[in-house]
């Protein structure tokens, strides 16, 4: 199966698109995370979800790197766990999490 590269998106208030079909990799072990990711990317997927508490950031960096797919055509989303709200510790655990995942930015930051 290959999703389509015009899949359908949504237009966020931004102008820019946010691909209405995304792989979320809630409770996908690290090991196994990047390959996921990586074959997912090769059918066509564009959006991926991620979350720092799932402990598998890094394998979604290691098989967005291993894909070839350039940057600006992926939707990253990761999200902060409840421990790190707050002024002085959110910046530190989205830093964090764009290090794991090898990113400069992620498109969405929940």
């Amino acid at each position: 199966m290959k999703i389509p590269a015009q899949q359908l998106s949504l237009t966020l208030n931004t102008g820019d698109p946010i691909p209405q079909l995304g792989l979320g990799v809630f409770k996908v072990d690290d090991e196994e995370c990047e390959r996921v990711v990586l074959e997912a990317l090769e059918v066509g997927y564009r959006h991926i979800d991620t979350a720092m508490i799932y402990r598998n950031e890094a394998a979604v960096g290691r098989a967005i790197a291993r894909s070839g797919v350039a940057r600006d055509e992926l939707f990253v989303t990761t999200k902060l766990w409840n421990s790190d709200q707050g002024k002085e510790t959110t910046p530190d655990a989205l830093a964090t999490s764009l290090e794991l995942l090898g990113l400069d930015y992620v498109d969405l930051y929940l």
